[in-house]
């Protein structure tokens, strides 16, 4: 079985104009967002400290660079577009292609809109704390789930998430654009951090490295241990490390002449980039003052920076709500990328595979995703909440899905062109198959930190059942093997 057939097979208009700096910076835009700026606070609560949340980030980091590797060598191998329902099609057939395909689709998708909901919250929560800035709580409209929802951020939310919207319609040229603007803006926060760290903190004050704190708005810490806060951290850090995988969804659109074999190492890199990112936002945070009084305010981040200087309180505040975009962007296109996929694969109604012949987008896909991002900012911040671990389940599924259409892909077509091939050969693929296997044990065993509510796995159960109504409505037509 020939990549080439593969590669003509997906043919269809796409623009060959993303960089390897543009992979990167999808990527870590993806993964960074806010939630650093947001959650730094309750990571510190979680883990009994800062030195706990950092070990945990780096083993976080190190557990998944793995499963980055495999994205590499099955990318530069096959490069198009939502490539991973071609990876598992080709090795364990059309349903199970399909399914890891939808079950990413979930795990991307709705944080386009949970985006926009965060840039919402904060300028409902924070902005509107300025006495000249009142005005936006001036106009409530509802109250959603114990949320309220005001006019004047819904209509904000709306312009910034009508911009990514109209930068993915240019293609993804433009769109990469401001996944490298954001890069700057997020890379300018930290900076801001670490002066403010070392020009007004200590290192003693991320001390003693582990201590149970209560009475905070993060919560209390529940771990008993520097081990037991340790695993309470790393059992959420692949939510936060989620947005790697946009890379390979937009391979199709690379620069012509691109090296294949330094992309294979893109993800990878993007993962311990973000890695060194949260280790030094969590010790600039955790220096500044002392941890056990920085975690007690709500938004601790932003609470001492407004304490220190308002200056750099209102600059990481814009920083903050500006960061929202990058995962936006960077999971609009690859969400697209994956119903382009799945509607050339006839998976999805024929319309899904269309591509405009001017930016080289796609059409469908484009203008589904875009309604639901712009019904985000009316849902409020409560009406999301369940679909975040949803979300992580459907992305890990697919990644170790992934690994197991690599392993498969070494004996079924060894003469396949691999650019780049995963670090440790079979144990490196193994490894991340392990990685993906452990993290989705500890969402679904009973019982676990981690595990799945009665709410998410009736959304979780519900979402399969409707793929495969829609994929037996509209995919009864079996493509021909590429």
């Amino acid at each position: 079985m020939s990549d080439k057939n593969t590669q003509a097979e997906a043919a269809g208009g796409m623009k060959k104009e993303l960089s390897l700096f543009n992979f990167f910076t999808i990527g870590f835009g993806a993964i960074i967002g806010t939630g650093w700026v947001l959650l730094v606070g309750n990571w510190m609560v979680m883990g009994g400290g800062p030195i706990p949340a950092m070990i945990a980030f780096a083993l976080g980091a190190l557990f998944l660079v793995p499963i980055g590797m495999v994205f590499g060598e099955l990318t530069a191998a096959i490069p198009i577009s939502g490539g991973i329902i071609e990876y598992v099609d080709r090795t364990y057939g059309r349903k199970l292609g399909f399914l890891t395909g939808w079950m990413l689709l979930l795990g991307n998708a709705p944080l386009c809109p949970w985006e926009a909901i965060a840039i919402s919250t904060l300028l409902t929560d924070r902005f509107a704390e300025f006495p000249a800035l009142a005005w936006l709580r001036s106009v409530k409209l509802y109250t959603l789930l114990g949320a309220d929802v005001y006019l004047w951020p819904t209509v904000i939310a709306l312009g910034f998430a009508v911009l990514v919207i109209f930068l993915n319609f240019r293609g993804a040229g433009a769109a990469a654009k401001l996944s490298s603007f954001l890069t700057k803006a997020l890379l300018a926060g930290m900076i801001l951090a670490m002066v403010i760290s070392f020009a007004t903190g200590s290192p003693s004050h991320a001390l003693p490295v582990f201590s149970q704190v209560s009475n905070t708005a993060g919560g209390d810490t529940t771990a008993t241990s520097l081990l037991g806060g340790i695993v309470a951290v790393l059992v959420m850090t692949p939510f936060f490390y989620a947005g790697f995988d946009t890379i390979p969804q937009q391979a199709e659109e690379a620069s012509e002449g691109l090296d294949w074999k330094k992309f294979g190492i893109i993800p990878a890199l993007a993962l311990l980039a973000s890695g060194g990112f949260y280790l030094i936002c969590i010790y600039a945070f955790g220096t500044i003052i002392d941890w056990h009084d920085f975690v007690i305010p709500a938004v601790p981040a932003l609470a001492v920076l407004e304490r220190i200087n308002l200056f750099f309180y209102i600059a990481m505040l814009i920083i903050a709500t500006l960061g929202p975009l990058g995962p936006m962007n960077a999971f609009f296109g690859a969400s697209t990328r994956l119903m382009l996929a799945l509607g050339r694969k006839q998976m999805l109604p024929e319309s899904f595979a269309q591509i405009d012949p001017q930016t080289g987008a796609p059409k469908t896909a484009n203008y589904v995703l875009a309604g639901l991002t712009l019904i985000g900012p009316f849902l409020g911040r409560n009406m999301l909440v369940p679909l975040t671990n949803v979300a992580s389940l459907g992305f890990i599924f697919a990644c170790t899905m992934a690994g197991f259409a690599c392993l498969k892909l070494r004996k079924t077509e060894p003469d396949l062109k691999r650019p780049y091939k995963v670090n440790g050969g079979m144990a490196g693929i193994l490894a991340a198959i392990c990685a993906g296997l452990i993290i989705i044990a500890l969402m679904v065993v009973p019982f676990s930190p981690a595990a799945l509510n009665t709410i998410e796995w009736a959304i979780t159960i519900s979402w399969v059942v409707v793929g495969f109504v829609i994929l037996l409505a509209f995919g009864s037509k079996k493509t021909t093997s590429a």
